[in-house]
């Protein structure tokens, strides 16, 4: 009888750690993909558009998607542009979102009337049901005008760097 119990015991080790391989190699560890097709990377964004920036993008992985993110934020090289008046902007939502694949377009983003002219980051960010984590990042820039310039004047200021 202790043979028998010996034998099942043994046997029944072996078959969990056969299984339990057996899910540990079958893990996704592959990243999502991100496809952003809107903004393009370069564009110019309008400050205080009341229909919001649009908002165009593929996910696609292996497995299962779970969400994305939005984030932008300044992208300023030290030196200010901004009158008393202006703010920086900053965006920071995410959206659920599932299966293989998900396209996605949207109007959500909104700049303020506000907002300080000038370069941003706009980073997106995917992650899939089993917590890989991919992004994207595109330059974009805020401006009042479709094409405007990025004109001052840095005739009184001693810092040592070109304009564009």
């Amino acid at each position: 009888m202790k043979a028998r119990t010996i034998f099942f015991s043994i046997g029944l080790t072996a078959i969990l750690s056969v299984v339990c391989n057996a899910c540990t190699e079958d893990s996704d560890t592959t990243k999502p993909e991100i496809l952003v097709e809107e903004p393009a990377d370069g564009e110019i964004l309008h400050i205080g558009d009341e229909s919001g920036v649009h908002f165009e993008a593929e996910f696609l992985d292996n497995e299962m998607l779970a969400s994305y993110k939005v984030n932008i934020h300044p992208n300023f090289d030290d030196h200010s542009h901004t009158r008393a008046e202006t703010v920086d902007f900053e965006f920071d939502k995410s959206w659920s979102i599932s299966g293989k694949n998900a396209a996605v377009h949207h109007h959500e983003i909104s700049i303020p009337e506000n907002a300080t002219p000038g370069a941003y980051h706009l980073m997106v960010y995917c992650t899939d049901a089993a917590g890989n984590e991919s992004h994207v990042a595109i330059q974009v820039e805020l401006s009042h005008e479709e094409g405007e310039e990025h004109d001052h004047d840095h005739e009184d200021d001693d810092d040592d760097h070109d304009d564009e």
